[in-house]
């Protein structure tokens, strides 16, 4: 026995947490783990899928180890929270300007009260008792003015649905080790007591159909899932819509299903099995031969389910869009009216359709994509001939992205289909513009405006939120330190100030995307100068906004007036995307008089 290695199946919360465990064990020759990511329910599924393949103890965290725990044999050892984890998490909430506290069970809250008593803190720190507790907590913190928790799991899910900013307590590799040995020790102990759950195994009907079985209280009794060759996400997902048709699929003996998940078709059927003494539901999926639509390209179909998931790891979905935006596009949810999102580049359109449609009655239906940045002549085609387009359907959700991109003979064709057909009243209608950085509205959203009598939502550029953005950046790096199992801190004094004194031209996206470079590089706790200096040149230099010293136009004084004066006009033109007549109004100056200096 002691020669033997023990199996672990790690169930982490969060992916950070995830890659952590997989370093350290590899560095250990007494265990082998195998380790998925999921929180609380999403976990306990995890849990029952692989309750039939041998391993000796689960290890996971928090409310979702305690979840486990009732609904499995097999032994579950919950990774403890230290000081040195509490201490790193209010390190970086100290880089939050708003109104905070610390919300957790006594494991959290003990180390907190310690850590702000020797800290000198003054702070909110609210002990939970229940997860029943954690939505009447957050709600009242949210009363009196709260704009984040430094929190668990639990209470991290729950404050994101609530509108609240978190930054999750992470496990330090301390922490983990240290569950592991106490997994060794015992499984150790338990060696012997388990054995093979060869229950249902007669329900397996042939090798070329994945199997899920449902007892009658919903319960997954066997499934051949782990053995399927298919990825984790897409069975996580497939069983979680399993579930969901158990009501349904409970009335008839046998049922016929089509499912799509990231562009592959899956075809389900579902028998009724009766026992003496019990009856289940039994699921045999296959993956389909039929292309779906969303395999075209530039058209993409999914449901509430992905799009809430890709909604809450969007960089607005952790950092927030803003209290007056988020109120309007959950009123605009509720409309059936169409809606114009406009914004400049990078300005989360995305966020805030998945925003709309999540929180609109028609959540339930598909929503349907289509980027004409992407979209090719077959596509264009598909759109407006055929008999099984997307247009000719009923009661989904529609996206037209990026119509601006479109040929004017283009546009005036999808127009006279979305009017004519009645598209945008048999349908919810979503469309999305860019617009250049003078803020004015493009003429084709304003022809969909007038002519469906569209609502609109205009995006404020990243530019006009400069007093948010620590906020955004301290938000975010917590979310990174999830995603890469990373300690960062916050940036140094200097490092924030050019982050400041950039204009970000490319906006929310090009924010997120230097932030997840600079937490790749940087090895400190805190984001050096250097770095931050050196990224944004290298950006200021890729996209064509010159080397000049960050913060500043680098005007030439070694040049004649009429050469500066050029060289302004060019960076006027540079900003507002070669729009003259925006240009000119950056300037003071008329059109007339900028189309006179270029002519120079």
């Amino acid at each position: 026995m002691n020669n033997r290695k023990i199996r672990i199946l790690g169930i982490a919360p969060y992916e950070g947490m995830k890659t952590t465990m997989q370093k350290l064990a590899a560095g250990r020759e007494d265990l082998e783990l195998d380790v998925y990511t999921g929180n609380l329910n999403e976990g306990v599924e995890i849990a029952k899928q692989y309750f039939n393949t041998n391993y000796d103890v689960i290890i996971s965290r928090g409310g979702t180890a305690e979840l486990i725990e009732t609904t499995t044999s097999i032994p579950v050892v919950e990774i403890s929270l230290s000081v040195y984890d509490m201490l790193r998490a209010l390190k970086l909430a100290e880089n939050y300007s708003d109104q905070y506290a610390i919300v957790g069970f006594s494991s959290i809250t003990d180390s907190a009260h310690l850590l702000c008593d020797l800290l000198q803190y003054d702070m909110d720190i609210i002990t939970l008792h229940s997860g029943d507790d954690v939505q009447a907590v957050l709600k009242s913190l949210k009363k009196k003015g709260c704009r984040m928790v430094v929190c668990d799991m639990i209470t991290n899910t729950t404050a994101k649905k609530l509108g609240l900013n978190a930054i999750l307590i992470t496990s330090g590799e301390e922490s983990i080790q240290a569950s592991f040995d106490m997994a060794v020790k015992l499984s150790q102990s338990y060696a012997g007591m388990r054995e093979e759950n060869i229950f249902l195994n007669a329900v397996i009907q042939g090798n070329d159909t994945v199997t899920a079985v449902f007892d009658s209280t919903d319960a997954l009794r066997f499934s051949t899932f782990e053995k399927s060759g298919l990825n984790m996400a897409d069975s996580g997902k497939l069983l979680r819509f399993l579930k969901k048709e158990l009501s349904l699929s409970k009335t008839v003996d046998e049922r016929k299903i089509v499912k799509t998940i990231n562009g592959i078709s899956y075809s389900i059927v579902s028998r009724n099995i009766h026992t003496m003494s019990a009856e289940y539901t039994a699921f045999y999926v296959r993956e389909s031969t039929v292309s779906p639509a969303s395999k075209r390209r530039g058209i993409t179909i999914s449901g509430k389910i992905e799009e809430e998931e890709k909604l809450a790891g969007s960089f607005c979905g952790i950092t927030g869009i803003g209290g007056e935006l988020a109120s309007r596009i959950q009123q605009m949810s509720l409309s059936s009216q169409p809606v114009v999102v406009i914004g400049e580049e990078g300005t989360e359109h995305s966020y805030v359709i998945r925003s709309l449609y999540c929180q609109s009655p028609l959540s339930n239906n598909p929503i349907i994509s289509i980027d004409f940045a992407l979209c090719d002549d077959k596509g264009w085609d598909f759109l407006m001939h055929r008999y099984n387009s997307p247009f000719t359907d009923n009661n989904n959700t529609i996206v037209l992205k990026n119509i601006q991109v479109l040929q004017e003979s283009k546009q005036q064709q999808l127009l006279s289909a979305v009017r004519d057909t009645s598209l945008y009243r048999r349908n919810r209608l979503f469309l999305t513009c860019i617009c250049g950085p003078g803020g004015e509205v493009p003429a084709v959203a304003m022809e969909y405006i007038k002519t469906l009598s569209c609502l609109s939502v205009t995006l404020l550029p990243l530019r006009k939120r400069l007093p948010e953005l620590p906020d955004m950046i301290s938000l975010y790096l917590g979310a990174l330190n999830m995603e890469m199992a990373k300690q960062v801190i916050g940036l140094e004094d200097r490092a924030m100030e050019l982050m400041k004194s950039y204009h970000w031209p490319f906006n929310y996206a090009q924010l997120e995307r230097i932030l997840r470079e600079l937490v790749v590089i940087t090895v400190k706790p805190y984001i050096q100068t250097a770095d931050v200096e050196e990224v944004l040149k290298r950006e200021m230099a890729d996209t064509g906004e010159g080397t000049a010293e960050i913060g500043s136009v680098g005007i030439d004084m070694g040049k004649t007036l009429d050469e500066i004066n050029q060289d302004v006009i060019q960076i006027a033109l540079r900003e507002t995307g070669g729009n003259q007549s925006a240009a000119a109004k950056r300037l003071g100056i008329s059109r007339t008089t900028l189309w006179r200096l270029l002519k120079k």
